[in-house]
């Protein structure tokens, strides 16, 4: 007796449209994967500053945690190093020694580093009485987040850090904590 059982019969019409409808999902998971990386990557990467917004960074006068007012205007014609930073962000507290570091080994060589809290003001006056800077930091608050967008910095993500020339134009762009190696690198910038 050689009779199939009927719940085992397989229609192969059946079975070729259920590949290809695992082939079809498979294909658009695959395609909606890389669309979602590229935007992420595209997203999370800092982009061209505008050049209205690198003229209007140096017209900036804010706030310092002391109370006085200082002008970016001041470090135009050095190497400059910007940070934007929070208190409340982990990897921004990390590389801050770092920065200081950089900033205390370089200012022989010219170099200006400037952190710009984007942040409640008591609370980046609270942290730097615990832990100062050798380098001059503002407090933009989170209007200093508009600020970075200006720059290049789409996300609005912390920590970010531009690096200027001489000439007052952006050389370097970094979305996420900076490394010895980046700061090596733009060390040579004039």
């Amino acid at each position: 007796m050689n009779e199939e059982h009927p719940l085992l019969a397989v229609d192969a019409a059946k079975l070729a449209d259920a590949r290809r409808r695992l082939w079809l999902f498979g294909s658009a998971s695959a395609a909606a994967g890389l669309a979602g990386t590229a935007l992420g990557f595209w997203r999370f990467t800092a982009q061209e500053a505008l050049p209205q917004a690198v003229a209007a960074f140096w017209q900036l006068q804010l706030e310092t945690p002391t109370g006085e007012t200082l002008s970016m205007a001041r470090f135009k014609g050095a190497p400059l190093l910007v940070n934007f930073w929070a208190t409340w962000c982990p990897p921004c507290i990390e590389e801050l020694p770092l920065l200081d570091a950089f900033f205390r080994e370089n200012l022989s060589n010219g170099w200006q580093v400037v952190g710009i809290a984007v942040d409640k003001p008591a609370a980046v006056r609270e942290f730097l009485a615990r832990q100062p800077l050798s380098f001059p930091s503002v407090l933009a608050g989170f209007a200093g987040s508009e600020l970075g967008k200006s720059l290049g910095n789409i996300s609005g993500g912390l920590p970010f850090t531009v690096t200027m020339g001489r000439d007052g134009n952006v050389t370097n762009r970094k979305l996420g904590k900076v490394s010895v190696s980046d700061l090596s690198s733009w060390r040579e910038l004039k």
